[in-house]
């Protein structure tokens, strides 16, 4: 299991590394890992053309999917999960605004046959409906993440780095 300190306040608590939760829920496999390092950008814009012109890739247009590690999250809102070590241009002098917000969160890695049912234990969404590519902002329980389909029984949990011992740990005591 993940070593959390006793008097865990962030996520920065969580030593990243340790052996995965491994187990089932409702019968089925499912396990839990912290993510590999990824950078993470927050992307804003009206107009979609400037922000994939001054970045020199192409964005997903419609709101709940991704491409290449990009999310449309709302209508002038993106979020970029990259490998680490990848960079976006710095862009002056146009209406948008790509900030590195990679200190903010951690991601968190379900996968397995029982990844959906552990998901949704806390999470509103149907993820039967969600397809492969989707990402969006949700809630677990009432903490806010981003969760992406990342392959089939894959998901990425993208969440603030405060809320991260707690979701993981409710994620993990579900585990059996």
């Amino acid at each position: 299991m993940i070593e959390i300190a006793p008097l865990a306040v962030s996520a920065a608590d969580i030593k990243f590394g340790t052996a995965p939760v491994e187990g089932t829920i409702l019968g089925k496999a499912v396990r839990l890992s912290p993510s590999q390092p990824l950078v993470r950008y927050s992307l804003r814009a009206k107009d979609i053309a400037v922000l994939a012109e001054a970045l020199g890739r192409k964005l997903p247009e419609k709101i709940g999917t991704s491409l290449d590690g990009i999310a449309r999250l709302g209508p002038d809102e993106w979020h970029a999960l990259l490998p680490a070590g990848t960079g976006l241009p710095l862009v002056e002098g146009k209406p948008l605004a790509v900030i590195d917000v990679s200190a903010r969160s951690v991601g968190i890695v379900v996968e397995g046959p029982g990844a959906a049912a552990l998901i949704e234990r806390g999470c509103p969404l149907d993820l039967a409906q969600f397809a492969l590519g989707r990402a969006t902002r949700t809630v677990f329980e009432t903490v806010e993440m981003h969760l992406w389909a990342l392959a089939p029984e894959r998901y990425h949990v993208d969440v603030w780095r405060s809320f991260a011992p707690w979701l993981w740990n409710s994620l993990a005591e579900a585990i059996v």
